[in-house]
């Protein structure tokens, strides 16, 4: 459940951003506010924590979780504090206000009010959103069947 809930939430996040978000380079899309970027700022790196938790925890190594918490914490700290310099000095005074609304990470009552709707002339593809997640979820299909593979081993 704890997979299928960060495969969850950055769908809905991907469907929102789009392409951009597979990328480290200093290309930078508009701001985007809607979606789940408007209760947190960073929903996908949110649901890739699911992934690996919800992975950790499937794969029967629960004293592995402190560890794979403990280097996505520092990973993605390093990241979001990257990516924040970079919006902050790109987009000024909206990154700014948008900083000032909504929370880095955990979600709370300061969602914007764009968060239920799409931005104007915003077209949402799902078929788009599925080939930008296609890596995602071969992942976590690989994941499974190789966990199933083990088990099934271990079993004969």
């Amino acid at each position: 459940m704890v997979v299928i809930a960060g495969e969850w939430l950055r769908l809905w996040a991907v469907r929102h951003i789009g392409a951009v978000s597979r990328t480290r380079s200093e290309r930078l899309g508009p701001l985007v506010t809607t979606g789940p970027f408007g209760y947190t700022r960073n929903p996908l790196y949110i649901g890739n924590f699911a992934l690996w938790v919800g992975f950790t925890i499937s794969a029967g190594l629960v004293w592995l979780l402190p560890i794979v918490v403990l280097v996505l914490a520092f990973e993605y700290h390093a990241i979001v504090r990257w990516e924040e310099r970079l919006l902050e000095g790109r987009i000024g005074d909206p990154y700014r206000a948008y900083v000032s609304s909504v929370p880095r990470w955990m979600p709370g009552s300061r969602a914007t009010q764009a968060a239920a709707s799409a931005q104007p002339g915003a077209r949402f593809s799902w078929s788009e959103t599925l080939f930008s997640e296609r890596g995602t979820l071969i992942a976590i299909v690989a994941g499974y069947c190789l966990l199933w593979l083990k088990a099934w081993l271990l079993m004969t």
